[in-house]
């Protein structure tokens, strides 16, 4: 094994992780957004944004199983 191969791995394994954690940031960062503009929209004020958050979720952590799942 080459001298610099195994920071190359490092380096592809840290981008995969960081992309997955921005991933499951920007899903859940909108759904709380369109369940703010929900709540404003219906006046029903926290309602909106927790749905949005119970939504967010589960849509992110199925977006990451079939990220993982291609690699493997």
């Amino acid at each position: 094994m080459k001298k610099n191969e195994g920071l190359t791995q490092a380096l592809k394994a840290f981008s995969f992780l960081s992309g997955i954690g921005i991933y499951l940031v920007v899903v859940v960062g909108c759904a709380m957004y369109l369940g703010k503009l929900v709540d404003n929209y219906f006046e029903i004020s926290p309602y909106g944004m927790f749905g949005g958050i119970l939504l967010g979720f589960p849509i992110a952590i199925l977006g990451i199983y079939k990220r993982i799942k291609s690699l493997i």
